[in-house]
């Protein structure tokens, strides 16, 4: 299904071209979704990224070495759509790894292999302009590109209906695992009045639903006043019809007051809080700023504020030191707390982290063997949570209208619990970016199973 923002149909030869591929996180999403808005108001026609174009942007990510391959991947997936002429973009957290780690004058960057620039995530704003010099024939002076992490323009509905606020960069956690404080850089928060900014020109250009999303926003802090807190209560005070979804957070810092926002009409019962293990021994070696206890407080007091409210989370298996009783203790809290959504990482070595360093490296089949256990277990609480909603009712923002056999129309999109939901609707009522009050039915079969609605009216 192609992204509505993305041309397919057939436009003068002079008007020029940019495909897009985004890796990794909601930030890169918000990061490219700016740039193709910006493109896009500058002439350029966004088409899909396996089809010729006279410029590719990869938006990479490094969080795995599986994450870095992919980046590799797609990089010479490009050249091979659309040739020598083409320039190839290569931004992200993969860029940042390979300066790192002294990376320099590969196949990747080759210009013997077609044009190909590498841009910093600090520069990833410049894009536009570097595209558009060389497509001028000038080569382009990327050291004289200002960089700026926030210097992005508000993002239209290209790639998606829902748009990205980005409000925050960086990390200063420096978890034993993780490499992306040194891709990324240190924390840093962006003004709350550019924050408002983005935020009131994304409703007024139609969004009806805003994410927030940084690397590690419990963190946020601008000044002596406001916290991360402080600034979705401002944003809740703009009007318009909307709502307010958070993508990512920390479990630690979260006070109660941070807690009592889920009680306001605009934001969504649905968080995807971090745990990474369940096991206190394990996250006191990733060093963790929480433990599991702390965890499992923070759901139990969002689930005092709404029974429903979906947690979603992120668990790495095959740490250093993890033993099978490790394992367990961590399925047993997805299974105490009902977690919605497992996103399982095996643990990938990062160069340069202190958990390479590590004594009790797991071996890959054994990695292997406890993913498979963590997802299998993860697909069935995701069932069980999905399967409880059935009797209730969705607001659902729909996303696409797909046809299905017998010329019937089905509406798909997403209910405010972060669940996808999908009803027999007529396009004559229900449209893309459109509000629709949905009863839950059923539940479809398969892994990752759509709630079947019944739409009740259109909102």
């Amino acid at each position: 299904m192609i992204p509505t923002g993305i041309s397919t149909e057939m436009h003068d030869s002079t008007t020029p071209t940019v495909a897009f591929e985004t890796l990794g996180c909601k930030l890169n999403q918000y990061e490219s979704d700016s740039i193709a808005t910006v493109l896009r108001d500058r002439g350029y026609r966004i088409v899909p990224f396996d089809t010729p174009a006279d410029a590719y942007i990869v938006n990479s990510c490094t969080v795995t070495n599986k994450a870095d391959r992919k980046s590799r991947n797609t990089v010479y997936r490009a050249r091979r759509a659309g040739g020598t002429p083409a320039v190839v973009i290569l931004t992200g957290c993969f860029t940042e790894s390979r300066a790192r780690a002294g990376v320099s004058g590969d196949r990747i960057a080759d210009p013997t292999r077609g044009a190909t620039y590498t841009v910093d995530n600090a520069h990833k704003n410049t894009i536009p302009d570097l595209i558009e010099a060389h497509l001028r024939g000038e080569i382009p002076d990327q050291a004289a590109l200002a960089p700026d992490v926030f210097g992005f323009s508000t993002p239209g509905q290209i790639f998606h209906t829902r748009t990205n606020i980005k409000v925050q960069d960086g990390c200063d956690n420096f978890c034993t695992f993780c490499i992306i404080p040194f891709v990324r850089g240190r924390a840093t928060s962006r003004p709350p009045d550019d924050v408002l900014r983005e935020a009131r020109e994304a409703i007024a250009g139609g969004s009806h639903e805003l994410v927030l999303t940084g690397v590690n926003m419990s963190r946020y802090r601008f000044g002596e006043e406001v916290d991360f807190t402080a600034l979705v209560e401002r944003i809740l005070s703009l009007p318009g019809d909307y709502r307010v979804r958070i993508s990512s957070l920390e479990p630690d810092q979260l006070t109660d007051r941070f807690v009592s926002l889920f009680a306001h009409p605009r934001m969504v019962p649905h968080l995807h809080l971090c745990a990474q293990s369940g096991s206190e021994r394990i996250l006191l070696k990733m060093r963790r700023m929480y433990t599991a206890e702390e965890f499992r407080r923070v759901v139990h007091s969002l689930r005092a504020v709404d029974p429903r409210f979906n947690i979603t989370t992120d668990i790495i298996v095959g740490f250093p030191g993890e033993t099978d009783a490790d394992v367990a203790t961590t399925l047993a809290l997805l299974t105490d707390l009902q977690i919605g959504h497992v996103h399982t990482f095996p643990f990938s070595l990062r160069n340069g982290t202190r958990a390479e360093r590590m004594d009790g490296q797991i071996p890959g089949p054994v990695i292997a063997e406890r993913a498979r256990a963590i997802r299998n277990h993860s697909e069935q609480e995701k069932r069980r949570y999905r399967s409880g909603l059935i009797g209730t009712r969705e607001r659902v923002l729909v996303e696409r209208l797909d046809e299905t056999p017998g010329d019937a129309v089905m509406a798909r999109g997403l209910g405010a619990c972060y669940v996808p939901v999908r009803f027999p609707a007529s396009p004559e009522v229900v449209h893309p970016n459109t509000f629709h009050t949905v009863d839950i039915v059923g539940i479809a079969d398969g892994n990752d199973p759509d709630l079947i609605g019944q739409l009740v009216t259109s909102s």
